[in-house]
């Protein structure tokens, strides 16, 4: 579990990069989140490790790469999310372009119909 303030640097550097990226919006309260067309693609868990989602190829490479895990939450497996490595969240080239592949996979993503 990350301290208050590993958490907080990892939500700011969550935040800027969102910012830096043109209609695309940090959503909810208590577990920072993106979303387009009805599909989550990258969230900050409460433990302040950021997911991302990627398509299964990407995943699949980012995971042999990395040697990082599927990404687990609430006892299940995030199906095509990466869990950014602390090294790769302070790099912040890197992680932008990381973050880009993210949006361009969910823009390939059959829209969802939202429940509002």
């Amino acid at each position: 579990m990350a301290t208050h303030s590993e958490y907080e640097t990892a939500l700011q550097r969550y935040s800027s990069l969102v910012e830096a990226s043109p209609g695309i919006e940090l959503k909810g309260k208590k577990m920072p989140y993106t979303s387009m067309n009805g599909n989550m693609f990258s969230f900050l868990a409460p433990d302040g490790v950021l997911c991302l989602r990627l398509s299964s190829a990407e995943c699949t490479e980012f995971m042999q790469t990395h040697g990082t895990e599927p990404v687990m939450q609430y006892g299940s497996v995030m199906r095509d999310y990466v869990a950014v490595p602390d090294t790769l969240l302070a790099d912040g080239d890197a992680l932008g372009a990381l973050f880009r592949k993210s949006v361009a996979n969910a823009q390939s993503l059959k829209a969802k119909p939202t429940k509002r």
